[in-house]
């Protein structure tokens, strides 16, 4: 594709050095930027014959004498089907709700993680279908769940937290493997809430968004001089997270020669920041997340088989949601509580014509897709309640996706799932029933995850005694944090 057939993206933004890197990210994903410095500049090369190409336009709030609510309405009186992201250092979720009813299209956080980036403006480019879903808004606006609080009753995923839970404890490495959106941050503030360094921090690095060059000094910090532009001394996350956690994302973009300096930390709780001359004692506890299978990028050369086995000493893989689509109806219910917790938002039901759409969509976005799917909705919505009208885009994915389950061809579980919306599936794939006890393993389960633990509860709610249900849990070999 020749630079004049490239999308143009269009940066309202003052600062050189924000400007630079996102010309080079947008190049990255194939886009070609122009810049302008203020709101009356943009307007003006709306109008110019490169302007009237530009396909999406990010707005940097922070511009000095710009109103970016105001920007957006212009923007949106002048092209209505004109995509616009706004950038911002500040994560108030009253200011999403703000910029998404003045008609933005995403809400992204400085600094910007590449993928979040990179992700917002591929799905500019996709069909109408899924346009309009707020990706990276669920890294935004979030507070951390213990796991008590996590719903889902799909056994394998049970299963996942049950690992999950009981190496919370203990200081062993932890790997997450999963999709992207499939709640890997969410099980790692959990597992760090519920062990003894809860009180401590929880340090969060993206490790593909950094860049190669600086990864040692983002990570293990430097000393003032060590290198061209150190003009102090800089404490890294992993002596900022000391006595605590350092969640790990993405690990597998980690460069060769970091791996190398991590795998010493996790032998022998050393680093040494550049330009140290002797290194410096951590108690860290590590855990690191991927989308990737990384015994396969161990394979390619591309990740330390000996880093590998260090890093994996628990390892949890969480199903996508398409696998577990009998957990849509609690967690549609419970993320929306969540949305309406936040500033500027109200409490909403959703009706069974509703989620019987959202158990027909494939969400290749996993649980953060299905977060900001009925954030949209919720933002927009003026009755009491979301419909199936309210998802537009879901309804317009269905009407021309060619899968078996968008034309309605549903398995006997996905059926089951819709019809009851209680996470407990009747069926196997293959139509037959499943058996007595696998059904009331997840019965249970799905008590023990609805009731929070509380046993005495779990008991008096099935109809039975607390022994009788201590050993059913034995016999049905369910561990009590499943």
């Amino acid at each position: 594709m020749s630079d004049a057939d490239n999308p143009i993206l269009l940066l309202v933004d003052d600062e050189p050095a924000q400007r630079r890197l996102n010309i080079a990210m947008a190049s990255r994903a194939g886009w070609r930027a122009i810049c302008a410095s203020s709101a009356d500049e943009a307007i003006a090369m709306l109008s110019t014959r490169e302007g009237m190409r530009v396909s999406a336009v990010i707005i940097d709030d922070w511009t000095p004498g710009l109103e970016a609510i105001g920007l957006i309405h212009e923007l949106r009186e002048r092209r209505p089907s004109l995509p616009v992201l706004i950038l911002t250092a500040n994560s108030n979720a009253a200011k999403a709700v703000e910029a998404m009813r003045a008609g933005a299209y995403d809400f992204l956080i400085k600094p910007i993680a590449p993928d979040s980036f990179l992700s917002a403006l591929q799905s500019v480019l996709r069909t109408p279908s899924t346009a309009g879903e707020l990706r990276p808004l669920t890294e935004k606006i979030r507070a951390p769940l213990g796991f008590d609080e996590i719903v889902g009753s799909s056994p394998t995923f049970r299963a996942a937290l049950a690992i999950a839970a009981k190496s919370a404890r203990a200081r062993v490495p932890i790997l997450i493997e999963g999709e992207s959106g499939v709640g890997k941050e969410v099980i790692a503030h959990a597992i760090h809430a519920a062990s003894p360094r809860g009180r401590m921090p929880l340090i969060t690095v993206n490790c593909g968004a950094i860049p190669a060059n600086l990864v040692e000094s983002d990570l293990f910090g430097h000393e003032r001089g060590a290198f061209t532009g150190a003009f102090d001394r800089h404490v890294g996350k992993f002596m900022s997270a000391n006595g605590g956690t350092i969640f790990l994302d993405e690990i597998s973009e980690l460069p060769l020669d970091a791996q190398v300096k991590l795998l010493r930390v996790l032998q022998d709780g050393e680093i040494q920041p550049v330009g140290a001359r002797l290194p410096s004692q951590v108690d860290v506890r590590v855990i690191a997340a991927t989308n990737k299978r990384l015994i396969e990028e161990v394979e390619a050369r591309r990740f330390r088989e000996d880093l590998y086995y260090r890093l994996n000493v628990v390892q949890l893989t969480i199903p996508p949601l398409r696998e577990r689509i009998g957990d849509i109806p609690a967690l549609a219910r419970h993320l929306l509580d969540r949305i309406a917790s936040q500033p500027g938002m109200r409490d909403l039901g959703i009706t069974n014509d509703a989620l019987n759409l959202l158990a027909r969509h494939d969400w290749p976005g996993n649980v953060r897709q299905l977060h900001n799917t009925l954030f949209r909705a919720a933002v927009l919505c003026e009755g009491d309640a979301l419909t199936a009208a309210d998802f537009p885009q879901l309804s317009g994915w269905l009407a021309t996706s060619a899968t078996p389950r968008a034309r309605g061809e549903q398995s006997a579980i996905v059926r089951s799932a819709q019809e009851n919306g209680i996470g407990v599936t009747l069926y196997e794939a293959n139509g037959h029933l499943r058996s007595l006890s696998d059904i009331e393993a997840d019965v249970i389960r799905l008590a023990i995850g609805h009731y929070r633990g509380r046993m005495t509860e779990v008991a008096r709610r099935l109809g039975i005694g607390r022994s009788t249900l201590y050993r059913k849990l034995a016999e049905l070999g369910i561990d009590t944090a499943a």
